[in-house]
């Protein structure tokens, strides 16, 4: 059984911290991806949130795990590149929401992936849970870089579509 305690809990939210700015920047984009030519094998727009909310508690826990699990130059090692992917993840967002850039964009997943793997695999070294905590993370960023190329693909490298007015 794992007994409740605070850094715990505040590890797990800490992906958050980056995802409600992002969410802002998609809400206020919404018409503009509307419009945006995208494949038909994408996920349906309402498993996002949950999805990603899942994501964030989940490699949120696993940085709590890795943390209490090492010191030294292996706990450095690990939170550097747990940082430098949330940082990563947080920057997606506006890149390809906010300034519509699809090629930076996915060029931002591809360093988020190489990331990802690299965190996952020093947080397995410290505790195998962790490490299997960003397993699904991982796949699902593969699945968002295969989107985001399609997207750039067909779309060119930015889009500067606006939203289509509503007639009433």
């Amino acid at each position: 059984m794992v007994a409740f305690s605070l850094p715990a809990l505040g590890a797990t939210l800490l992906p958050f911290a980056g995802a409600i700015p992002g969410s802002m920047i998609t809400r206020r984009n919404r018409g503009w991806y509307d419009n945006v030519d995208k494949p038909s094998w994408r996920p349906p727009p309402w498993v996002f949130g949950p999805v990603w909310s899942c994501l964030y508690a989940g490699m949120g826990y696993a940085s709590y795990l890795a943390f209490t699990g090492s010191e030294g130059t292996v706990r450095r090692t690990a939170m550097t590149l747990y940082a430098s992917q949330l940082a990563l993840n947080w920057a997606w967002t506006p890149i390809f929401f906010g300034q519509h850039n699809f090629k930076a964009a996915f060029f931002t997943l591809v360093a988020l992936w190489g990331n990802i793997a690299a965190c996952g695999y020093q947080f397995y070294q410290v505790d195998k849970t962790a490490g299997y905590l960003m397993a699904p993370y991982l796949a699902w960023v593969s699945l968002a870089t295969a989107l985001n190329y399609w997207i750039w693909n067909k779309n060119g490298d930015s889009s500067e579509a606006k939203p289509q007015e509503k007639t009433e």
